[in-house]
């Protein structure tokens, strides 16, 4: 039996059968969450609200989309000009890919920043992955939709990568296509996935929720909650918080969709695509980037493909690959220092990764590359055993209430089980 309360007899009833609500009481608006997270934690929430909008957009643009390699440009003009609100449809989906994945970055990068990956905490971080990678899927997926000359040579390019795999390359290769060339089964499977996977993506974050809520949220202090002072419920404080954040994001996306609608979009786009004439510089969207520098770096192409992947898949492992005991960079005076610059080369390898091929962009890549793997299985490991971590607070509670002093005495102790 539920301990839900209400005079409701009808919200009472379906609570006795379905216990819907007292669930959504516990979660939405009793659910006891850090008093002390910042403007940071909004993007986790942002995000969400992303994906909801995307998924909604992308419902009705299916409606007036014809998946024919005759047809998809034609019916994307149509979506633009003859169906009503279509070109608002299309920019708020289009742009909206992008806004979801500044997000994620931002969400992803706060995580690493404040340790939101260690123990208890691996499961959730692994699941986050998931969904990055599940995104990363989508997004190209979509970007062949319209059928303009990047959108086929986009797919002929990474498609293509799957023949580095030895013996079954050349037959994963024909299966994605459908055929012996990008054509209409390619298309027609695409179009079917991008369909499917953001329900997919819908489904790993209410696993992520799930996991989150198991093992509570962390906070930019990265210590564990000690007493019921450490902590507010969830509504009203941090509901406000998030529809603050969400007012504000909006003038940010819409600021795009109204006034610079073709800002991320790729000119050569725009053009039918023809199997007859190659673009001068192919080039994916804008945030996958770094990975594509990535696999230009490689001078060999299935060690390209390897090095893309595991670029990705490296991240699995941060929980491991960090040994330090202290979760937030706050107290971390040279990972700090380091996490900084880990960002900056990301940002290297993202404008490598949208250059034409030099000897000194190509130069650069390698640079930037052989930084990136050495931040994950060199520098942390090894911050993880020489640095040392400045005192942390006694409890979340109390640079809260005390005006953000050091509790006296408190020394740097390792992370506590949640």
């Amino acid at each position: 039996m539920s301990a839900y309360k209400t005079n409701n007899k009808v919200v009472a009833w379906i609570e006795e059968r379905l216990p819907i609500f007292s669930m959504l009481q516990h979660s939405a608006v009793e659910y006891p969450t850090p008093r002390n997270l910042n403007y940071w934690w909004n993007f986790g929430s942002l995000a969400g609200f992303m994906l909801v909008v995307m998924i909604l957009t992308g419902v009705f643009l299916v409606m007036n989309y014809t998946p024919n390699t005759h047809m998809a440009f034609e019916s994307v003009d149509r979506i633009m000009r003859d169906v009503n609100y279509g070109w608002l449809l299309r920019y708020l989906h289009s742009n909206g890919a992008s806004m979801f994945f500044i997000l994620v970055y931002i969400h992803i990068m706060r995580g690493m920043y404040y340790g939101s990956y260690k123990a208890p905490r691996e499961l959730l971080w692994w699941v986050g992955i998931a969904i990055y990678l599940a995104m990363m899927a989508t997004g190209f997926l979509g970007y062949v939709l319209p059928w303009g000359q990047m959108s086929f040579w986009g797919a002929t390019v990474i498609t293509n990568l799957f023949s580095a795999i030895p013996v079954v390359g050349p037959h994963i290769v024909t299966w994605l296509w459908g055929g012996f060339s990008v054509g209409n089964p390619t298309l027609n499977r695409f179009f079917s996935l991008h369909y499917l996977f953001p329900f997919v993506i819908f489904a790993l974050v209410f696993v992520h929720l799930w996991a989150l809520h198991t093992v509570k949220s962390n906070n930019p202090l990265g210590i564990d909650v000690k007493s019921p002072q450490d902590t507010i419920p969830f509504h009203p404080y941090y509901t406000i918080k998030d529809l603050f954040g969400i007012g504000v994001f909006l003038m940010f996306y819409l600021s795009f969709v109204f006034f610079a609608p073709n800002f991320f979009g790729e000119p050569d786009n725009y053009i039918p695509a023809n199997p007859m004439m190659t673009p001068p510089h192919i080039v994916p969207e804008w945030y996958y980037l770094p990975f594509y520098a990535i696999l230009r770096s490689i001078p060999d192409k299935l060690g390209g493909v390897v090095a893309m992947f595991s670029a990705i898949l490296v991240l699995l492992f941060l929980p491991w690959l960090d040994s330090s005991k202290v979760r937030s960079g706050k107290f971390r005076p040279i990972f700090k220092q380091l996490f900084w610059l880990f960002l900056a080369d990301c940002f290297v390898l993202g404008w490598v990764g949208a250059q034409v091929p030099s000897p000194n962009v190509t130069l650069i890549g390698r640079f930037a590359t052989v930084y990136y793997f050495a931040h994950f299985l060199v520098i942390l490991p090894l911050l993880g055993k020489f640095e040392k971590a400045r005192p942390l607070p006694a409890s979340i509670s109390a640079p809260v209430l005390k005006g953000g002093g050091m509790a006296a005495g408190a020394h740097a102790q390792p992370m506590e089980k949640a």
